[in-house]
């Protein structure tokens, strides 16, 4: 769709810039530029977010042509099964969402995080196992609508392993927010999570660079942290820390990367 047809959606669904640069994840500049005429000739990667947030059935188009024709809300994980392995989906409560390929900071910091858990567990001879995604993880073997993909997740219980996917909630996920997943993830997950019995939740935002995390098990306020602050990790209780600062200047140069989309 070229930027006239985007201009016309934008019109019949009367949508703000702002709300389009929320639900696309495209800043709210570059939304501005486009819809202004200031930028010419947006890239495709950005035409074809803003054209995913002006469609609101973007999701059962996408799905349909492998023979998944359902509303939002009536997804199974049956329906997941069934399209091809390189499109990458969550399903929550019936609902799916389409996961588009995350920035190089997004993959360094859940790197980060995915290994020092990791070396930690494996220093003291634990037994929980570190996962990173795309893992699903059917946290709820009652419940056939929903089926996710935590960004980095720790299960110390090795009984809820399979070939396929981690059957029953970890016991910590972390999630590192964009734009485009931030909703989803600080009130969508985060209810699913509290529900099924995660212990402790993670949220990083690296464009304030703040971590707030959430005490799940015992039902606590959450704590908000910086990148300057060492964070326990409470399932360990207390004795494995991340430390922000230093997990900052490992990659430290994937902040200061220019955004191609404000070109």
């Amino acid at each position: 769709m070229d930027v006239r047809g985007l201009k016309e959606k934008k019109r019949r669904l009367g949508y703000s810039n702002e709300k389009i640069a929320e639900l696309s994840g495209v800043p709210l500049s570059t939304v501005q530029k486009i819809f202004a005429g200031v930028t010419q000739q947006p890239r495709y990667e950005t035409l074809a977010a803003l054209e995913r947030a002006l469609d609101p059935t973007g999701v059962r188009e996408a799905v349909f042509q492998y023979g998944v024709d359902k509303k939002q809300g009536e997804y199974t994980i049956e329906d997941c099964n069934l399209l091809p392995e390189d499109m990458m989906v969550e399903l929550i409560d019936g609902v799916m969402y389409i996961i588009t390929s995350p920035t190089l900071l997004h993959q360094e910091l859940v790197g980060e995080f995915y290994t020092r858990l990791r070396e930690y567990i494996k220093k003291n001879g634990g037994k929980c196992i570190t996962m990173i995604s795309p893992v699903d993880v059917h946290i709820d073997k009652e419940d056939d609508k929903t089926l996710v993909k935590p960004d980095v997740f720790v299960v110390c219980s090795r009984d809820k392993f399979n070939r396929r996917w981690v059957e029953g909630s970890p016991d910590m996920v972390i999630e590192v927010l964009s734009p485009s997943t931030k909703r989803k993830d600080m009130a969508i997950k985060l209810n699913k999570y509290m529900e099924t019995g995660v212990r402790e939740y993670w949220l990083v935002d690296p464009d304030h660079k703040k971590v707030m995390v959430y005490d799940l098990e015992n039902y606590d306020l959450p704590t908000l942290y910086t990148f300057d602050d060492k964070i326990p990790v409470g399932i360990f209780d207390g004795e494995c820390i991340m430390d922000m600062a230093e997990i900052v200047e490992e990659i430290e140069f994937f902040f200061d990367l220019p955004d191609p989309s404000e070109e």
